[in-house]
Parts: C-alpha cells; structure tokens; sequence
C-alpha cells in the first residue's frame, strides 16, 4: 500500500528538506518501507549522503500542499534515533535509517528501516477534501509531464470536493496548489 505522507531529511550542511513522499508501506507492521525519490530530487540526494530521515503521516493538508510545490519552513524538534528533524504538526512520525538502495532508473528504490516511531496527536479522520488536497498537490508536481488541460479538469472535479467538504486549511491549499498551476502552465 502507498501511504502518502511527508518526509524530512538533512542535507549535509544539517538544512532540512521537506517533502511529500508516498512510500510502499506494510500497513500491519511499518517495520520498513520503501520510498521511490526521483535521481533529481533532494531527498535521495540527501538519503544518499546521509542514510537517515523521518516519514510523516500528516492531516495538515496545508503544509503538504506548499510542501509539495516549494521550500519551506516549519517547527521541528530533534529525532530521538536518526540523526534528523521531526515535525511539530505531525500525527505520527517514523525515524529510518536506509539499509539498501537501487541507483540503476530515474526512480530510486530506497529500502528503509524503522528504528524509532512516535505519536504527536490524534489523526483527524478521512475527509473528502483533504484527499482531494493530497491529489491536487501530486498533480502540481507533475506540470512537467502531464498535459496541462488534464491537471485543471481534475482540478475542476477536485474543487468540488473541497467545496463541499473542506474546512479553511483545505480551501486555502486547493487555493494555492491551483494558483501555483495557473502561474506555472
């Protein structure tokens, strides 16, 4: 199963990286995962030097969403195990540490270990528009290889749901992911 979430990462100067990530996940045990980061992307880069890092399961469809489509800043403390940075916000949180990595495609394999989980606060729940949040900023990253009026007519169909379903932070990120296609389309 892919479970979308957020995973933090240090580059080697110690400046964080946070990015949305879906790894393959056994949903029973999460003893380890299986992320799949571009070759271009910071996190393998940073994977890739430092071997550590921190996954996410969030409900804060907000942050996703800017961190999807740019650099960002958010509250943090230290890792307990890995040398990296939890967030504050998060509803659960999974310290790795790398323990294999297949270089050979675009997609890296990274096979993952975990070595510490925690719990921050209580997951919200399903809701529509918080998903439709989720596939909204997976579409913005794809600007580069998906056709443009196919990414606004599912954006057409997504804002729906957040209009009926979605609360502030939801519209704000909707808002904001389909700016961020309008100014870069």
């Amino acid at each position: 199963m892919i479970l979308e979430g957020i995973v933090t990462t240090l580059d080697p100067s110690g400046e964080i990286n946070i990015s949305p990530m879906g790894p393959h996940v056994e949903a029973e045990t999460f003893d380890q995962f299986e992320l799949k980061p571009y070759n271009t992307s910071q996190t393998y880069k940073n994977l890739k030097s430092h071997g550590e890092g921190v996954l996410h399961v969030v409900d804060d469809v907000w942050l996703l969403a800017r961190a999807a489509v740019g650099k960002i800043d958010a509250p943090t403390f230290a890792a307990e195990k890995v040398n990296g940075r939890v967030l504050e916000n998060a509803c659960h949180y999974f310290e790795f540490k790398v323990r294999q990595m297949d270089e050979s495609a675009e997609r890296i394999i990274i096979k993952a270990e975990v070595v510490h989980k925690g719990t921050l606060k209580t997951f919200f729940g399903l809701n529509r528009a918080k998903h439709a949040v989720v596939e909204a900023a997976i579409l913005a990253t794809r600007l580069s290889f998906l056709p443009v009026d196919e990414i606004q007519a599912e954006y057409g169909r997504l804002e729906v749901l957040v209009h009926k379903t979605g609360g502030v932070n939801e519209h704000k990120a909707f808002t904001y992911l389909k700016d961020y296609v309008a100014r870069n389309s």
